[in-house]
């Protein structure tokens, strides 16, 4: 797939996004699910950014799950949990800054 097509009343997939953070090899985007409330979150890699490592469900609910990408399914456990880590604190960090954001103009 060399373009994307947005369908009419969908959001801007890179509205969606939330944020970046990387290690020595690569460099990671972390995407919302939606534009408000949104209950899952996925983190990406690769050069088109289609490289799915890691979706994380049920924000909402509480009731978290991870979902890893075939590749990704093989790393060690601290890798993991790394990853993990960072895409939160991404994923958090971006919806503080928006929140920010969206005080200040009101």
């Amino acid at each position: 797939m060399s373009s994307r097509h947005i369908a009419v009343g969908c959001p801007d997939p890179g509205a969606l996004n939330r944020g970046t953070f990387s290690d020595q090899y690569r460099d990671y985007t972390v995407r919302a699910s939606g534009p408000v409330a949104p209950d899952s979150f996925q983190v990406l890699t690769g050069p088109r950014g289609d490289d799915v490592v890691l979706v994380v469900s049920g924000l909402n609910s509480g009731d978290l799950k991870a979902t890893w990408g075939a590749f990704w399914r093989g790393l060690k456990p601290h890798s993991k949990i790394w990853l993990e880590e960072q895409a939160f604190r991404v994923f958090y960090r971006g919806d503080l800054a928006t929140a920010r954001a969206e005080s200040s103009n009101g």
